[in-house]
């Protein structure tokens, strides 16, 4: 039952936030919210990638030159400040996470 309660008020709170901004079309921020906003999705995916770059097990800090995950992740920041190109990021991040992979011997084969 609590399970389900959880559910109900994130699925109240969920919609009650992004109805609002429906119910009030004129709804205008000051510019230091606005401002503010503007680093909501780097913040946002920062709080997702940088855990799974130090933590890849969940449990145990990784700060070791065996960790495909940092030293790719690290790899793709250098790449994205050099080009500023999403798709290069990615592609690059990702060349070098598998072959970081090969090269360490991690790769399930």
């Amino acid at each position: 039952m609590d399970n389900w309660l959880l559910i109900l008020g994130m699925l109240a709170i969920t919609f009650a936030t992004r109805y609002s901004l429906f119910a009030f079309p004129d709804l205008r921020f000051p510019p230091l919210v606005r401002q503010g906003l503007h680093y909501v999705p780097t913040a946002v995916l920062s709080a997702i990638v940088v855990p799974g770059m130090l933590l890849p097990d969940g449990e145990h800090w990784a700060l070791r030159l065996d960790n495909a995950y940092l030293l790719a992740g690290l790899a793709a920041i250098a790449i994205a400040a050099l080009t500023r190109n999403l798709l290069a990021t990615i592609g690059g991040g990702f060349l070098c996470f598998f072959l970081l992979r090969w090269a360490l011997g991690q790769l399930p084969l």
